[in-house]
């Protein structure tokens, strides 16, 4: 037996969700199916942050050559854990041809625009939607300890200024008034006045109970076997709660899209990047806007009543394990720069790790699939699906009702690199 349904979406994270919502908006009729619990996967416990100031894609120019001095040290920001797998090493060659002065300008470009849109969505969430998830507009500082590290970070600061970003260069006093009452010991940093963050969570559930108000059903603990197809469209889409037969059907299972999209004849070259977080009850003293450690490439969000560390990036393929020298890493790099944060002393809350989904150049996939005339992907947004979260749901929407998107997606499409 078969279910007949209007929009299949296959994730339940924050791009599916996002999917859910502005697709319902439009008056389509909604199914969402996910293969855990809603916000189960890599929107849980990452950092928070909406971050336009993020719009250096991990491809850039001299990624490859820190990556291979990196790939034996399994501490290090980014890590590849050394294996026989040819879809890394094709992943790895894709990068490598990705990582050029002009595709990180191009990918810089996107990824900005993308991120804009959203903070103005979050915000709209927030204000009209009666979505409780502790947004903050507040920016966010991006600080060095050593002149080095500093040096790079206001360079890539210039960067975004010329991308047309508000940035702010700071003194280390300067940085401290932003910081509030907490001590930081830093050179100097850069203050990102367009950034935001919230509890990443939060807002998941939270809209996910939003949208099932307004009708969406979601169907947790439904996991996709399959596909079986008729000419050009995806006629059923199979799963261990049974069959389901959609006009449309969007994929976006994150770091499950590339196997997924396989059965479909599909090349999606997505790699799990394995990230870490360590979260605490947020202490009375603590900074007041997010903080990230330039150079141990950890950042530090206040959330609420928590305090979350997040950082690293592993690619150890569909590995969930816990490595905890890398968790350690993460937990050593505070009081190098928060030397009044005693982490022993506070509560701690859970200690997470998550597999974000990265392409070779840093961009998402957001399209049509042009084998499947009923096929939309929303996968591979990195470290940043957060950030990217609304307006890649708004996209999706656009694409699946026939609507011109209100941005353009042309470097995002599916077969880029095919």
């Amino acid at each position: 037996m078969k279910r007949e349904v209007d929009v299949l979406i296959i994730g339940g994270g924050v791009i599916g969700i996002c999917c859910a919502h502005f697709l319902r908006r439009q008056g389509r009729q909604v199914v969402v199916v996910e293969r855990g619990e809603v916000c189960s996967g890599s929107s849980h416990g990452n950092a928070g942050l909406i971050v336009p100031s993020h719009s250096v894609p991990l491809a850039a120019p001299g990624m490859v050559l820190k990556g291979l001095k990196w790939m034996f040290n399994p501490e290090s920001p980014f890590y590849i854990k050394p294996r026989l797998d040819l879809e890394l090493a094709s992943w790895l060659w894709k990068f490598s041809r990705a990582s050029s002065v002009k595709r990180m300008h191009r990918s810089i470009n996107v990824i900005r625009d993308l991120s804009l849109a959203s903070v103005d969505l979050y915000t709209e969430l927030a204000d009209n939607a009666g979505l409780d998830f502790a947004f903050e507009h507040r920016g966010l500082l991006t600080v060095a300890r050593s002149d080095k590290a500093l040096e790079a970070v206001i360079k890539e600061g210039e960067m975004m200024r010329t991308a047309g970003l508000e940035i702010e260069t700071l003194s280390a006093a300067e940085v401290q008034e932003k910081v509030g009452p907490s001590r930081i010991d830093v050179a100097g940093g850069v203050f990102y006045a367009q950034d935001a963050h919230m509890v990443p969570d939060r807002f998941v559930k939270s809209l996910a109970q939003h949208v099932q108000d307004q009708g969406v059903e979601i169907c947790t603990q439904t996991e996709v076997l399959g596909f079986a197809t008729a000419g050009d469209a995806v006629s059923l889409v199979r799963t261990t709660r049974g069959d389901f037969s959609a006009r449309e059907v969007v994929l976006s299972s994150g770091s499950w899209s590339s196997a997924l999209g396989r059965d479909l004849d599909l090349r999606l070259p997505i790699q799990p990047g394995k990230g870490y977080s360590v979260t605490f009850k947020r202490p009375a003293i603590a900074p007041a806007i997010p903080v990230v450690m330039a150079d141990a490439k950890v950042g530090l969000t206040p959330m609420g009543d928590w305090l979350r560390f997040a950082g690293t990036l592993e690619l150890a393929g569909m590995d969930m394990a816990v490595n905890q020298r890398r968790v350690q890493a993460i937990l050593r790099s505070v009081p190098l720069i928060m030397p009044d944060l005693d982490l022993d002393s506070l509560e701690l809350v859970e200690v997470w790790r998550g597999l974000r989904p990265c392409t070779p150049d840093g961009l998402p996939f957001l399209g049509r699939s042009s084998r499947h005339s009923n096929l939309t992907v929303a996968a591979g947004h990195a470290m940043i699906g957060m950030s990217m979260g609304p307006i890649s749901g708004k996209l999706v929407a656009d694409v699946v009702t026939g609507e011109a998107p209100s941005l353009d997606i042309s470097a995002l499409a599916l077969d880029r690199f095919n």
